[in-house]
C-alpha cells in the first residue's frame, strides 16, 4: 500500500439526522451513536490505498456478511452486530504489521462514513444510508477498543516511571488515559514509526501538564483543605448563650430562693459550683466536697447528700417553670 497520508481537517457533519420514523427503529445506544457522530468534529487520515479495488476485503475480511446473509458489500446496510472474531480481541502487544492494519482499518471506516455524511450534505440520511454510517462507526469503536486494550500498559508503565510524588497516582492513569485516546485518533501510521513512540511523547506531555496545573493550584491554595474551617460556628454560639441563661436563671432562683432552700443548701451550691462568693473560702473557683465540709463543720459525704437534695429541689423547680411556660 501507498505510505503516502493526509489529515483531513475536523468538521462537524452538515448531514441530517434522519426521519423520526426511522429513527423510531433504531435502539437508544445506535441513536445516541448517531448524535454523537453529528454533533461533534469528524475527522480522519486519508490513504491513497483507500481507493483502491478490495482495500475492504484486505482490512475487514472478518467482518464480511456471511453465507446466510445475502446482502452485497457495497450496500453495507448491516444492523446486526457482528460476532467478534479471535482478532478483534483485546489485549496483547501488537505486531507492526497488526498495528498498521488496525489504524488503516480505522480511518478507512472513518473515510466511508466521511463519503456518506458528504452525499447528504445538508440533506436527511435516508434508512439505507443511517444503517451503513452506523455499521462503519461500529468497527471505528471496536478498532479503537483493540487499539486501547493493547496500549494500556504503556500508560502504567509511563507512571511508574515518571517522578512526581506530589500528583496521585490516579490522577496520572486516568490523564494518561485521556492522552492515549486523543493519540488514537491523531495517529498517522503512514510515516512508519510505531504508535507507542507517539503515544509515549504525548503521554509524558499530558503528565506535565498534571503537574504545571498542581502548581499553579498550590500556589493559589499553599494549604490543603480543611472541612472544619467552612463549617459554621452559629451552633456552638448559640449552645454558649444557652448555658449562659442557664446560669443566670439559676442564679436568679438561688437568690430569690424560690425553690425553697434551705441556708446550708444554699451555701453548698454557691462553693460547689461558684456561683457567688461564700464567706470563708477564697477565690470564685469551684470548691471541693472536702473544702465546703469544712466550712460548714460535716463531713464529705454528707455535703455530698445535701448537694442532691438541693439539685433535686432545683430540678423540680425548673421542671414546673417549664411547664408553666
Amino acid at each position: 500500500m501507498a505510505s503516502a497520508s493526509e489529515i483531513r481537517d475536523a468538521k462537524i457533519p452538515t448531514a441530517q439526522k434522519p426521519a423520526k420514523s426511522t429513527l423510531g427503529q433504531l435502539t437508544t445506544a445506535d441513536q445516541e451513536m448517531l448524535d454523537r457522530l453529528l454533533s461533534r468534529p469528524f475527522e480522519f487520515i486519508s490513504d491513497p490505498s483507500f481507493t483502491h479495488r478490495g482495500v475492504a476485503t484486505e482490512l475487514f475480511a472478518e467482518d464480511f456478511v456471511s453465507g446466510h446473509d445475502t446482502r452485497p458489500w457495497c450496500n453495507a446496510a448491516v444492523a446486526e452486530e457482528m460476532p467478534a472474531t479471535e482478532s478483534m480481541l483485546p489485549g496483547g502487544t501488537l505486531t507492526a504489521t497488526k498495528e498498521r492494519t488496525l489504524f488503516l482499518r480505522l480511518n478507512y471506516a472513518r473515510f466511508r462514513i466521511d463519503k456518506i455524511l458528504k452525499k447528504f450534505d445538508n440533506r436527511r440520511l435516508t434508512k439505507a444510508a443511517t444503517e451503513e454510517v452506523l455499521w462503519w462507526q461500529q468497527r471505528v469503536e471496536q478498532t479503537q477498543n483493540e487499539i486501547v486494550q493493547s496500549n494500556l500498559p504503556l500508560v502504567l508503565a509511563m507512571a511508574k516511571r515518571t517522578k512526581l510524588g506530589n500528583i496521585d497516582y490516579a490522577d496520572l492513569i486516568s490523564e494518561g488515559n485521556m492522552a492515549l485516546l486523543r493519540s488514537v485518533d491523531k495517529f498517522d501510521a503512514g510515516r512508519g514509526y510505531k504508535f507507542s513512540t507517539y503515544a509515549c511523547r504525548a503521554i509524558l506531555k499530558s503528565f506535565s501538564r498534571v503537574a504545571m496545573k498542581l502548581a499553579r493550584y498550590r500556589g493559589r491554595f499553599p494549604v490543603e483543605f480543611d472541612p472544619s474551617l467552612e463549617r459554621s460556628d452559629y451552633l456552638d454560639k448559640r449552645r454558649v448563650d444557652h448555658e449562659a441563661d442557664c446560669v443566670e436563671e439559676l442564679r436568679g432562683i438561688i437568690r430569690e430562693n424560690t425553690a425553697e432552700l434551705s441556708a446550708v443548701e444554699v451555701t453548698v451550691l454557691k462553693a460547689r459550683f461558684a456561683l457567688a462568693k461564700v464567706q470563708g473560702l477564697e477565690g470564685d473557683a469551684p470548691k471541693t466536697l472536702e473544702q465546703v465540709g469544712s466550712l460548714i463543720g460535716v463531713t464529705k459525704e454528707r455535703v455530698r447528700q445535701i448537694q442532691n437534695r438541693a439539685l433535686a429541689k432545683l430540678r423540680e423547680k425548673l421542671h414546673d417553670d417549664f411547664l408553666a411556660a
